[in-house]
C-alpha cells in the first residue's frame, strides 16, 4: 500500500478491525518512511456470474435491479427492509456458490418469486403477474389457488 502522504511503498499495519457486519476490514497503517498514520478499507471481490436475458443478450448481474424489483413488489406490505436484504443476500450468495460464469434470467426470477413467497403473498403474486406476464385475472386465480395449496 502507497503512502497517500509521500507516495512510499512501505507501510505497516497498526490495527485491524471488522466492520460493516464483518464485510470490511479496517486497517490503521503506518508509513516507515514519513511515520504518518492513514486507514485503508478491504472488501473481498467476489465475482457474480453474467445474466442471460430472454433475448439472448447477456449483462452483469445488478444487485440494485433485483434490489428494486423486490421493492417495487413490497411496496406498502409490512416487510422490513432487514428482511429484504436478507433475501436479496441469500439470492446472491446461491448465484455466487453456484460457479456458473452465467445465469438465465429466469433462474434469478425464480430465486425472487421463492424470496418473495417466504416474505409476503400478495408481493409475490404482484412479482409473479409482471414477471410471468398475467394477460387475465383468470391467470391470477390460478396462481393464487396455487399459492393455497
Amino acid at each position: 500500500m502507497h503512502c497517500p502522504f509521500c507516495n512510499a511503498i512501505d507501510t505497516k499495519v497498526i490495527d485491524s478491525r471488522l466492520v460493516a457486519a464483518g464485510e470490511q476490514v479496517r486497517r490503521r497503517r503506518q508509513c516507515l518512511l514519513c511515520h504518518e498514520r492513514f486507514t485503508t478499507f478491504e472488501r473481498a471481490e467476489l465475482v457474480m456470474p453474467r445474466v442471460i436475458k430472454r433475448d439472448a443478450q447477456r449483462e452483469p448481474f445488478n444487485e440494485e435491479k433485483l434490489r428494486r424489483g423486490m421493492r417495487r413488489a413490497l411496496e406498502k406490505r409490512p416487510v422490513s427492509s432487514d428482511e429484504v436484504e436478507l433475501a436479496i443476500g441469500q439470492i446472491t450468495s446461491r448465484l455466487r456458490a453456484s460457479g456458473e460464469p452465467e445465469v438465465p434470467g429466469k433462474v434469478i426470477g425464480a430465486l425472487v418469486m421463492e424470496a418473495l413467497k417466504g416474505l409476503d403473498k400478495v408481493a409475490y403474486i404482484r412479482f409473479a403477474s409482471v414477471y410471468r406476464s398475467f394477460t387475465d385475472v383468470r391467470e391470477f386465480g390460478e396462481e393464487i389457488a396455487r399459492l393455497q395449496d
